[in-house]
């Protein structure tokens, strides 16, 4: 299956942007980053997808992630894998 596309709205200059960079480049997977000090119109776009006002927040396919704790628990969960593999996963 085809990996499903990742979409991270982030700063260059937020550690939590960094460490959800560097789990999903370990993941071998390509994102979009959607930067917000580049385009910060794209703010209210993010806010309004994610219902969240902080960075960095992910979405895989069209499933809202969060932010970097979010996704490092569902990699801790042994879930990232198969969603990144396009499974699909109801949680």
């Amino acid at each position: 299956m085809a990996v499903p596309k990742i979409e991270m709205y982030a700063t260059s200059w937020c550690p939590y942007c960094e460490y959800a960079r560097t789990l999903l480049r370990g993941k071998g997977v390509a994102f979009e980053e959607i930067s917000l000090e580049e385009q910060p119109e794209r703010r209210a776009e993010m806010i309004h997808r994610s219902g969240r006002h902080t960075v960095p927040q992910i979405f895989i396919g069209e499933r809202h992630i969060g932010g970097s704790d979010d996704l490092a628990d569902l990699d801790a969960e042994g879930d990232l894998d198969a969603l990144l593999n396009g499974a699909p996963n109801d949680h």
